[in-house]
């Protein structure tokens, strides 16, 4: 059972929310709120598995909010959910720690389904969000691609499907801390803090095909 908590400022969309996931039998849903420093409160005595947030709330950013959730609670998922498909916006809630970002004009089936894909540990964009976060090759500034090792590329696509350094070691016949060194040199080259935006930097690059 997965414990999903909401956070929006807009009643009709905590009450949308509610009434399109209340009957997934695999989902718990355990609370909402309409700001972020309830939902920190909340948290504090409460378990939850994903928060599912607004980028924008009243009294705090959602970067900030989020940032404050994974540095509190690591194990708690992120799932950013807003109406703001601008690159600023989804790179935002990625550096501050969140797994996946959603637009609200999304179906039932794509949010069930990316709700799923953060609690098992991998990365979810939406296709306008996916799209958002993709570098103009055409620009000048655009970012030029990072050159991996092969076995950088196995490790980078494994982390992107969700596998743990020791499941990565098993499936590459190789030791977990060896992993971890190819994990620490990929989040170095790409100048990402975290997995998930190790995965973003790798989508920005055209790495995982």
């Amino acid at each position: 059972m997965i414990r999903v908590y909401f956070v929006d400022d807009h009643p009709l969309v905590l009450e949308g929310l509610h009434s399109l996931l209340r009957y997934e039998t695999d989902l718990e849903l355990v609370g909402h709120t309409r700001n972020g420093h309830a939902c920190l409160h909340f948290l504090s005595d409460h378990p939850a598995d994903v928060v599912l947030m607004d980028s924008a709330l009243p009294d705090i950013s959602g970067t900030d909010l989020c940032a404050a959730i994974k540095a509190k609670y690591p194990g708690v998922c992120v799932l950013g959910l807003s109406a703001c498909k601008e690159r600023k916006s989804v790179t935002g809630m990625l550096e501050s720690g969140a797994s996946g970002y959603v637009l609200k004009n999304a179906e039932k089936e794509e949010l069930v389904h990316a709700i799923h894909m953060v609690h098992a540990g991998k990365t979810y964009l939406s296709f306008d969000a996916a799209q958002a976060v993709k570098p103009d090759y055409g620009n000048s500034n655009g970012r030029r691609h990072t050159r991996l090792t092969k076995r950088e590329k196995e490790i980078l696509l494994l982390i992107a499907d969700g596998y743990t350094n020791p499941e990565i070691a098993e499936k590459l016949f190789i030791s977990a801390t060896t992993v971890d060194s190819h994990r620490k040199n990929l989040l170095a080259k790409l100048k990402a803090r975290n997995s998930a935006m190790l995965v973003k930097c790798a989508i920005d690059q055209h790495l995982l095909a």
